[in-house]
């Protein structure tokens, strides 16, 4: 039987890393720092939220933008917190987490020929997201080091063909965290412009050592022109589930939402009855913060005590660390080869910095995870303790 021949829209995509190095850790049985999410359960209340969803007959299909109280729930959060009215019928849209949020975003925004500025390193999705549709990544690097936004390169990449620009704060893989400052600069190089900005914010609850999320809400010049992505399943420890939400103005949103309805149409029902019961109670975003930053301060104080440098860790579960003051074998230098070796020979999965680059940009960095248990770091750390 013939085959036919089939040209690839993503062509330069292979397996992603965080794969390959869960599939590594699992044949090893290494304790996965890798990929990004917990080894732990989530509040049995949420649960048992769902079942209850379920049991009232809450299972059919839901609306297209989501069902109604829980888009009311997240208008009544956004509104507290970053003090932005957005209309629940109109701005607010549920979606299958937010990956499928932000490729439905660039979908209905971007066309052939338009560019993205995307900020280096980056969340793996965006730049196939926005091959998919057509554009052209304009990558532009965050500071090495410190993965702070540079203003000047941004500004010299913004031509007549920008379509939009992607932020992620907290930053996934760094944890760096934007400060009002940067947010106003960003605001204010935006405002003569038709640029888009999509503000990817999944990590909004987890900003440590008493910063303040700077949502693109707060920022009305921001808020104008921005689709800011949210995620449930990194709030409550349900990553599995994939339930997010996009906030934009409602000319936007009904962009947004006509690709939405032919992409995914809508989301699982009980799970968004159970979301938004739950969220009647602001105590567990509210103290996601402190939750993370123990268990960041735990494992850091762990790493303190190795020959690894400790990068700054302002949110997001995730930890950057400089290996290059390690003592490890030859074949083991590069980012990838070293998290091999890892992996392989101590039993800790990494993950190297170089895979959020589009030119494998090797600063010797890797990223660990520490949304685990207190006794999956603490056995991390005492096989760290090795190097």
């Amino acid at each position: 039987m013939h085959t036919p021949l089939l040209q690839s829209r993503l062509p330069a995509v292979g397996t992603t890393i965080f794969t390959v190095m869960s599939a590594l850790a699992a044949e090893t049985g290494a304790v996965n720092l890798g990929q990004g999410f917990p080894d732990f359960d989530c509040d049995p209340k949420l649960v048992d939220a769902v079942t209850l969803a379920m049991q009232r007959g809450q299972n059919q299909y839901p609306p297209m933008i989501g069902v109604p109280v829980l888009r009311e729930a997240i208008q009544e959060k956004i509104q507290a917190l970053y003090g932005r009215a957005y209309n629940a019928a109109s701005e607010i849209t549920v979606t299958a987490g937010a990956t499928q949020a932000i490729i439905t975003i660039i979908l209905a925004v971007v066309h052939p020929g338009d560019e993205v500025i995307v900020l280096e390193p980056c969340y793996d999705s965006y730049v196939p997201n926005i091959e998919l549709a057509g554009g052209t990544a304009l990558r532009v690097p965050l500071t090495p080091g410190t993965f702070r936004p540079d203003f000047a390169k941004i500004a010299a990449a913004i031509t007549p063909k920008t379509r939009a620009i992607i932020i992620n704060s907290p930053h996934n893989p760094s944890g760096t965290v934007w400060s009002q400052a940067d947010m106003l600069q960003l605001q204010d190089l935006l405002a003569p412009t038709e640029v888009l900005l999509i503000s990817d914010e999944v990590y909004e609850h987890m900003v440590f050592d008493g910063q303040m999320h700077q949502s693109a809400a707060r920022f009305a010049g921001l808020a104008a022109r921005a689709f800011i992505v949210c995620s449930f399943g990194k709030t409550y420890h349900v990553t599995g589930w994939k339930v997010g939400f996009v906030a934009a103005p409602a000319s936007l949103s009904t962009e947004f939402r006509k690709v939405h309805q032919f992409n995914v149409f809508t989301v699982n029902t009980p799970m968004q009855y159970a979301l938004a019961s739950y969220m009647e109670d602001a105590a567990p975003y509210l103290g996601l913060s402190a939750f993370y930053q123990r268990k960041r301060d735990l494992f850091r104080a762990g790493l303190g005590k190795t020959r690894f440098k400790l990068l700054p860790g302002e949110g997001t579960y995730f930890q950057c660390v400089d290996i290059s003051e390690l003592a490890v074998p030859e074949r083991a230098l590069s980012e990838v080869d070293f998290c091999q070796w890892l992996t392989r020979e101590i039993g800790v999965a990494a993950i190297p910095l170089s895979a959020f680059y589009g030119n494998g940009f090797d600063q010797r960095v890797v990223r660990f995870c520490f949304a685990k248990k207190d006794e999956t770091l603490n056995t991390a750390l005492d096989r760290l303790a090795r190097l």
